[in-house]
């Protein structure tokens, strides 16, 4: 093997190395918990509520973890203690990237999720309504967002991104989810915000 050879395996390696993977930390969070995960609240976890997200490495998006992690949330915000219409990945204590919506504006009305996310632009009139959070209970508020947004993401074990328009509620209820990916609670955005009943 000559030098150029040696010297491209070790970058190779290097690169492998340098991906990210899950850490002790996120696996112990996903594999110890049963079907059903913490949901992170205010203030108690606001440390976790209010960092940015990370992206899931190329290790990450091949690992059958992350598929356990997204079964587990998509489970955990369907659960009848919860019922909510979304979830992301910090709100079970997971900074990475990755939301679970109910799409309501599918036949069906399935949970899908979706890794690395991101909202690559807003369009439309601006809607007010009334949103609440698993992370924030006991509180609602009016939040006026875009009506249409463009999303793009990753799916597990693929590099290539997806990208799609979301109209309607739908479209508040991504919008609401990629803002905790942000470290963004509702309440930050709220014109109004009072104790439910």
């Amino acid at each position: 093997m000559d030098i150029k050879h040696i010297l491209l395996l070790g970058a190779a390696l290097l690169l492998t190395a340098c991906q990210t993977a899950f850490t002790d930390r996120e696996r112990a969070i996903i594999e110890e918990s049963d079907s059903l995960m913490y949901v992170t609240v205010m203030p108690l976890d606001s440390a976790i509520l209010r960092t940015p997200s990370v992206d899931f490495g190329e290790k990450e998006l091949a690992s059958p973890l992350l598929q356990v992690l997204l079964d587990k949330m998509r489970y955990t915000v369907q659960d009848p203690s919860q019922d909510g219409v979304g979830i992301a990945a910090p709100q079970v204590g997971i900074n990475r990237r990755a939301v679970c919506v109910q799409r309501l504006d599918k036949e069906g009305e399935p949970f899908e999720c979706y890794v690395n996310i991101r909202i690559d632009s807003l369009s439309g009139a601006k809607v007010s309504s009334r949103e609440g959070c698993l992370s924030v209970p006991g509180l609602r508020g009016m939040v006026t967002r875009s009506e249409t947004a463009y999303i793009s993401y990753q799916e597990p074990g693929k590099k290539e991104r997806s990208r799609e328009r979301v109209d309607g509620f739908t479209a508040v209820i991504f919008q609401h989810e990629c803002d905790h990916l942000e470290g963004i609670l509702y309440t930050d955005r709220a014109d109004s915000v009072w104790v439910s009943d």
